[in-house]
């Protein structure tokens, strides 16, 4: 199946081709994004970049958090290699005509976009002289009615954890079940305790049947605050929450996914 035919069909498979209803397919805002200014919040979060007319993109994340009078713009190290252009890029701002511009340390432009939406993607140029590309790819938008009703979507925001009632870190090494449904096992997972790089790595016990959890590719995950991220071969990540005796998706958008720990 050729590339772009998989990333047009990746949001119907995660989302079991549209069995959830539309609200689930809506981002939730950022944390802080309800307070960053209005025109920003549509471009919060996770997209593709990509160089035109060539098969080398990565996922960056234009963030809320402050990089001086600019925002955050975070990517994994893999993207330097991709897109050496990115190898400068530290932030992002709006131009004059209220398009993103990822800048680098010292302010100058790395690539400027000129024309599109968040919805159709934006084209750019880069301080390079080439082309690229900048669009939503797999990962779900901000709606713009969210972006200007955060609390439309409170519900869908991060539960609050007690690191103080969350389990400990040394418990969280061993084989897991993934499941869409309750009981009802998609695939298994091995979380490994950390390596002697300090990585932690994830990784399938055999096959995985379920297609959404096959692209993402979880090959590694975290544990702060209470909250345990599965990281994808390709940067992004997955939060999860303890409850009731297993981990669910937090937040509750998308498909579901939960996981319990199996019997040693």
């Amino acid at each position: 199946m050729e590339k772009g035919l998989i990333r047009r069909l990746l949001p119907l498979i995660l989302l079991g081709a549209g069995a959830l209803p539309a609200a689930a397919q809506t981002a939730p805002l950022p944390r802080g994004a309800d307070k960053a200014p209005e025109a920003i919040r549509r471009w919060l979060g996770a997209w593709e970049l990509a160089l035109a007319d060539a098969s080398r993109s990565c996922t960056v994340t234009l963030g809320v958090e402050p990089a001086g009078n600019r925002r955050q713009l975070r990517f994994p190290a893999t993207c330097r290699r991709a897109l050496p252009i990115l190898d400068t890029a530290t932030s992002w701002t709006l131009n004059g005509g209220g398009q993103p511009q990822f800048m680098d340390a010292s302010g100058k432009e790395v690539i400027g976009f000129q024309s599109g939406t968040p919805e159709a993607g934006l084209d750019g140029k880069g301080g390079d002289g080439k082309a690229y590309k900048l669009s939503s790819g797999a990962h779900s938008r901000v709606s713009p009615q969210a972006a200007q009703n955060p609390a439309a979507t409170a519900a869908q925001r991060a539960t609050v954890v007690d690191p103080a009632t969350a389990p400990a870190p040394a418990s969280l090494p061993g084989r897991y079940v993934l499941m869409r449904q309750q009981n009802r096992e998609a695939c298994r997972l091995v979380l490994s305790p950390a390596s002697a790089d300090g990585r932690q790595p994830a990784a399938f016990e055999g096959l995985c049947p379920d297609t959404g959890l096959t692209i993402f590719d979880p090959v590694s995950w975290r544990y702060a605050g209470g909250r345990l991220t599965l990281v994808a071969r390709r940067g992004h990540g997955i939060d999860l929450v303890f409850e009731n005796g297993q981990w669910r998706k937090d937040p509750a958008v998308g498909a579901p996914l939960l996981m319990r720990k199996l019997a040693p």
